[in-house]
């Protein structure tokens, strides 16, 4: 025992001591070195490079079908709108086909009236003072637009 104790403090021990303390001190901070250089290793470089690559190959096809889908909505919002319409011209034809419907919205459109009835057309004085001219062709009964063009080929003549 006493030589075990001698070279724990002998100045070689000491020094070996020190050189390998030294040495795990190196090992240590190397491989925590490596440890953080070898985040990226091969592998994970080739896993960025797939993966980059994949969302590259797929940008295209899913604006692509984000756009379809949109698309796809306005149609299906037209196609409602549509149906909703023809759903009104059904009724306005049924309307149509009743007699009485169709006698009122020849009298109040087309100024007919029935035989041994009096006709009146009551004028406004505001719009009496308007000229015929000034009015337009859609904001006049039909027959005055007839007389206009009968009263334009006249004047032509003379």
């Amino acid at each position: 025992m006493a030589v075990k104790d001698r070279d724990r403090f002998s100045t070689a021990t000491r020094i070996r001591l020190l050189g390998e303390q030294t040495a795990a001190r190196v090992y240590r901070s190397q491989t925590k070195r490596q440890a953080r250089r070898s985040r990226l290793t091969g592998r994970a470089a080739l896993l960025a490079l797939v993966v980059c690559s994949m969302v590259v190959a797929l940008a295209y096809p899913i604006r692509q079908y984000v756009s379809q889908r949109a698309e796809i909505a306005d149609m299906q919002r037209e196609k409602e709108e549509a149906a909703q319409r023809v759903e009104e011209l059904r009724d306005v034809k049924a309307r149509w086909q009743d007699d009485a419907y169709a006698e009122q919205q020849i009298r109040l459109r087309l100024h007919y009236v029935m035989p041994g009835e009096t006709g009146y057309v009551v004028i406004d004085p505001d719009a009496a003072k308007q000229s015929r001219a000034e009015l337009g062709a859609a904001d006049r009964p039909w027959y005055a637009n007839i007389w206009d063009g009968v009263d334009k080929a006249d004047a032509s003549r003379q």
